[in-house]
């Protein structure tokens, strides 16, 4: 074996030399591993050898690019100077690929003339998810294997493909035995010295796409099927333009299309925002005061308190996971009807089978006796949000679990060091806070309470990423971080409908905005009989109410609706809205998009300010991760925090100021960070 340099050896089996890379930890195409490739492969084509394996050592071919080194300028070779040496290469190539080929990883298999695989392999291209398109062929390259339709599909979705599902599409040309890639690859390399196969090259391929060319049809028919996913989105449409030019232009002048592509998007604020999520996600993994190497306790049976919506959700995470789960209700019949729910959500999973329900559900038993839950290394309350109810029922637990089981609370609100306080054992008390639906979405909170001891923390870190979901640590606080940053854009819409406002064009607005539905819609959905903090209280949502309009399941709202669920905006509302104007004295004046806008979104962003400076929040993107996963702030704008940079602190500032010196504009009153911030020069979302 010769060393080529730090990161790439090089060893000749007989007729093949095998090229091996290895940058832990997943082989991501830095400017030394581009070095190490370019160097390698020259290397191999000096060589005696008559073919070449490209192999990748630890958990995973190269997974994709370096992403730390988007925007920052490119050091060291091109990644196309390297695979213009693997494509034009006399020798025939082979791409031998195990963990994930993503991104860059895929774009240089591609090159090769190639690709085996283990069957647990997975091959992808998930540029979208950063706002982006590929940037090294793969938007040229791909359709010519694939076929347009499929490469748009992979590309626009940013889902990777199993290794047995790439070898039907014929991206991938042999399946070899898993553990023993390196003696596959070079098997495979061999038969293709001895058999003579002709050495094609992806680019100069036709046979894919040449049915395709000058015929927009199938293109317009990808956008509208997915028109409701890539909403608001610019990298789908970017990439569905990417395939036109691979379908439509010579393979250089594609090229030279994609990067054009690449570079228009690669400047704009969504690919800023998304790149900055994408490490703001994995950042919310870290506590700032919590060692990296904590220990944990070991997670193997897990107890619910509650099996009503959100307790039936949160126990579908658990047997998602494989993790042993028992309910507990307080009769019979509401525990049949919750474990008939779970049963029932899991056959109507899309591609779910009978085995696969039955292999969940039997991971699933249930009681109505809290002594049952006496093995549990985690038990999570999800009953009645009410601080007694809840303080009795950590008291029985209290009683009956195990030493060292964790005992959370899945409270929205309430007080954990309270909770807390009603056992003997307040270091084994966490706070986590799931939203609805459970089993859907992806936030999950974890309120750290003031004795909750580090390895609790940490078991919830790691069982959080282990149920697949997006964490975030909050510190005691009413509303923890996403309730309590949300919440004044429900006082503000019900401010602009007082005022003049169409709750139609508050909720066009904010969808458009990116939102999956404005305050009105998500309010008739709920139920305003639900969300009406104190009945009775003389507010436009309890008038509704009390003239019969308690939303959808009251027949209509703020909207009337269908037969299936088509809203129109109900005159009745706009009637019993005008009249509580008028009783109150409020003369209705025109309010424009802009202005609606302002006082939904900056409000948030300066209740997150405060939830920063109070350290409720440990730093300013994990507020922007709860909003993403908790309420659907559109990921293309970052979270409020970084839209704040986005549109510049010192206008959200400004504009609050402006706010705030209206009568009654108290509520709009500056946080302090926020005005330091802005004195210092400072972006929000590093404060």
């Amino acid at each position: 074996m010769t060393t080529i340099n730090a990161v790439t050896d090089l060893s000749v089996d007989g007729e093949v030399a095998v090229l091996t890379l290895n940058s832990p930890p997943v082989n991501a195409l830095s400017s030394a591993v581009r070095q190490g490739l370019y160097d390698g492969v020259s290397a191999a084509l000096e060589s005696d050898a008559k073919a070449i394996v490209l192999i990748c050592e630890g958990r995973t071919f190269i997974a994709g690019a370096d992403i730390s080194e988007i925007g920052s300028g490119i050091k060291g070779p091109n990644l196309s100077d390297v695979q213009k040496w693997m494509e034009d290469s006399a020798k025939p190539v082979i791409a031998a690929i195990h963990g994930t080929a993503l991104g860059g990883g895929l774009e240089v298999a591609l090159c090769a003339h190639f690709r085996v695989a283990v069957p647990s392999a997975k091959l992808g291209l998930p540029e979208v998810n950063l706002g982006l398109i590929p940037g090294a062929g793969g938007t040229q390259r791909l359709p010519r294997v694939t076929g347009p339709e499929k490469a748009m599909e992979m590309m626009t979705n940013g889902k990777p493909v199993s290794a047995k599902e790439a070898l039907a599409m014929g991206l991938v040309d042999e399946l070899v035995e898993e553990g023993k890639l390196r003696e596959g690859a070079v098997a495979f390399a061999r038969k293709v010295i001895a058999e003579g196969k002709p050495l094609t090259r992806i680019r100069d391929r036709e046979d894919k796409i040449a049915s395709y060319r000058g015929k927009s049809e199938a293109f317009d028919a990808f956008r509208k099927a997915n028109a409701r996913s890539f909403r608001g989105f610019l990298a789908p449409e970017q990439n569905i333009r990417a395939v036109e030019a691979a379908v439509n232009l010579p393979f250089d002048e594609g090229i030279a299309e994609e990067r054009r592509l690449f570079g228009e998007i690669m400047d704009g604020s969504q690919s800023a925002a998304q790149r900055y999520y994408f490490f703001a996600e994995r950042a919310a993994q870290k506590v700032p005061d919590l060692a990296p190497d904590t220990p944990t306790r070991p997670i193997k049976k897990v107890g619910i308190i509650g099996a009503g919506t959100m307790g039936g959700g949160i126990a579908m995470n658990f047997a998602n996971a494989g993790i042993p789960t028992h309910l507990v209700e307080m009769k019979q019949d509401a525990l049949d009807r919750g474990l008939g729910v779970i049963k029932s959500n899991y056959e109507r999973s899309r591609g779910s089978t009978p085995e696969q329900v039955a292999g969940r559900m039997s991971l699933l038993t249930g009681s109505t006796d809290y002594a049952d839950l006496a093995d549990c290394d985690l038990i999570i309350e999800a009953v009645f949000e009410n601080m007694d109810v809840k303080k009795e029922v950590f008291g029985k637990l209290d009683q009956i679990a195990k030493p060292g089981a964790i005992l959370a609370s899945n409270t929205s609100y309430l007080n954990i060091d309270e909770i807390a306080a009603a056992t003997k054992r307040p270091q084994d008390v966490v706070g986590l806070h799931f939203f609805s639906p459970a089993n859907v979405m992806k936030l999950l909170e974890i309120v750290r309470g003031e004795k909750t001891a580090d390895d609790v923390l940490a078991t919830s870190l790691k069982l959080g990423k282990q149920i697949g979901k997006a964490t975030v640590v909050s510190r005691v606080g009413h509303g923890f971080i996403a309730n309590r940053v949300m919440s004044p854009r429900r006082r503000e819409s019900q401010g602009l409908l007082l005022a003049g406002a169409s709750f139609a064009d508050v909720d066009r607005v904010l969808y458009d905005f990116g939102f999956p539905m404005g305050p009105f819609q998500v309010a008739d959905v709920v139920g305003l009989d639900v969300l009406v903090p104190e009945p009775g209280q003389k507010t436009i949502p309890w008038t509704l109410v009390e003239n019969g309009r308690r939303g959808i399941k009251g027949g209509g709202g703020y909207y009337d609706y269908d037969a299936k669920r088509n809203a129109t905006p109900s005159p009745d509302a706009l009637r019993i809205i005008g009249e509580f104007r008028k009783a109150s004295g409020v003369t209705a004046r025109p309010i424009s998009d802009q202005e609606i806008l302002e006082r939904c979104l900056y409000v948030i962003i300066n209740e997150g300010t405060k939830v920063l400076e109070e350290r409720v929040a440990s730093k300013a993107s994990d507020i922007d991760v709860a909003m993403v996963n908790g309420y659907g702030w559109p990921v293309y704008t970052g979270g409020p925090m970084f839209y704040a940079d986005i549109v510049g602190a010192d206008k959200v500032l400004a504009k609050l100021k402006e706010f705030a010196a209206q009568p009654g504009g108290e509520v709009y009153t500056p946080a302090p960070l926020l005005e330091r911030v802005v004195a210092e020069g400072k972006k929000l979302s590093q404060a």
